[in-house]
């Protein structure tokens, strides 16, 4: 007698298992990454209420990033520039521009200029910018080439994988002091020796468990 099925159709109950497995994989997959840093975050570049180039002020003229943020070496937060700060340059360079209406406001009225903030941790994250700088991680690490950006723009996913990478294997990262807010920076020949002396020299232990960075 004949058979009425093909002989393949003795494995359509794997194949249609192995099918709906790879399904799932795929959905979670895809939902997942749609749902992290990497998607939501990497190339956000918010408007800002003045349009302040870094790459005008940081990259052509060479201000050292330390000259807004001048706190970034000694607090956790690198703090956003006061009004003060812009006209200490702009009560005498293009003091009457468009550009610079809010900057004038701001300064009549001596209420902060209202920011949009780009590289924003959540809560429950605790993040200390000194502490980094200080054991010789730069800023171009978390922030990218910000001397070479018109607006800023978010580089990095600032994920807690992201993070534990660093802190697993921080050699790559760890920079001269002079280097600091390069950042164009590319490691040297001599990285690896170079690091494995700071970390020696500065007892760089990067926590791994959870209260390093959630407190």
């Amino acid at each position: 007698m004949a058979q009425i099925f093909p002989e393949w159709t003795n494995n359509l109950q794997t194949y249609s298992a192995l099918a709906v497995v790879l399904l799932l994989a795929g959905a979670i997959g895809f939902f997942w990454y749609l749902g992290s840093p990497q998607y939501t975050d990497v190339g956000y570049r918010p408007d800002q209420p003045v349009p302040y180039s870094h790459k005008l002020h940081a990259g052509d003229l060479g201000i050292d990033c330390r000259y807004c943020h001048h706190n970034v070496e000694k607090w956790s937060v690198a703090n956003l520039p006061p009004t003060q700060t812009c006209m200490n340059c702009h009560q005498l360079i293009l003091p009457a521009s468009d550009k610079l209406m809010p900057v004038r406001e701001s300064w009549e009225i001596k209420a902060p200029i209202q920011w949009v903030r780009v590289h924003d941790l959540p809560d429950y994250s605790y993040f200390n910018h000194s502490i980094h700088l200080n054991a010789g991680v730069g800023c171009q690490s978390c922030h990218g080439d910000i001397a070479h950006m018109e607006k800023v723009t978010q580089v990095e996913p600032l994920s807690m994988g992201w993070c534990l990478d660093c802190h697993r294997n921080p050699a790559p990262h760890l920079r001269r002091s002079n280097q600091l807010t390069n950042t164009a920076w590319t490691p040297p020949e001599d990285q690896q020796d170079f690091a494995e002396q700071m970390i020696k020299e500065k007892q760089i232990a990067p926590p791994y468990e959870c209260s390093g960075c959630h407190r």
